[in-house]
């Protein structure tokens, strides 16, 4: 994912990468180092440390830079956390290359991108009704199978439908169709929706 982004980063004409780094320790080592940041892209789940905690830290200093969170959580709790700790967007893993450029430059222009999903996960706070967790009918728990689940989790983490496929040792066809279910199931219609839709209804832990 880091890759990917640094490549998106890297081939805009209208910005320069200053560094991509996979810690909290070496993203804090790159900014005491770099002058001129003027958007930080953040990760949520660092295998060193909180990336909220970092994006704290990132809008303490004398002249913050902007900051987007990136993650693959969708829910209201890590959003209004990302939020509070001072981030001023929030892209879902799953964006596309053109819209993590357009977000870039929409948060450099003083707006403050969020995913759509999310965006409309903030909006059931307010209108729940409208939540399917919520319209779930009891005992009407969507029944995912074990070869599904094994599918979302591994989606969950970020792999591609390509890499979900040599992990599991199926064709990449096979974990299309089994997305297809998933999302059928779900009521939803792409990962980050389902990754929280499965979380929501405890079909899903994710670390």
């Amino acid at each position: 994912m880091r890759e990917r982004l640094e490549g998106i980063v890297a081939e805009h004409p209208g910005f320069e990468l200053v560094a991509a780094v996979g810690t909290c320790r070496e993203a804090r080592a790159a900014l005491a180092g770099a002058r001129g940041v003027d958007v930080v892209l953040v990760d949520l789940g660092l295998p060193d440390g909180d990336g909220v905690a970092l994006i704290r830290d990132i809008r303490l200093r004398a002249r913050p830079p902007e900051v987007m969170a990136i993650s693959v959580f969708g829910d209201e709790d890590h959003v209004v956390a990302a939020l509070e700790a001072g981030a001023t967007g929030y892209l879902l893993k799953d964006a596309a290359p053109v819209d993590v450029g357009r977000a870039i430059v929409d948060l450099l222009d003083g707006g403050s991108p969020i995913s759509p999903a999310i965006a409309r996960h903030l909006l059931q706070r307010f209108h729940p009704a409208a939540d399917p967790v919520a319209a779930q009918p009891p005992g009407g728990m969507p029944a995912l199978t074990a070869r599904e689940h094994e599918v979302l989790e591994v989606l969950a983490k970020g792999f591609t439908f390509e890499e979900a496929s040599e992990i599991l040792g199926i064709s990449f066809h096979t974990v299309a169709g089994h997305v297809k279910h998933i999302y059928s199931k779900l009521a939803v219609s792409s990962r980050s929706e389902a990754v929280y839709e499965a979380t929501q209804l405890g079909l899903l832990k994710l670390r």
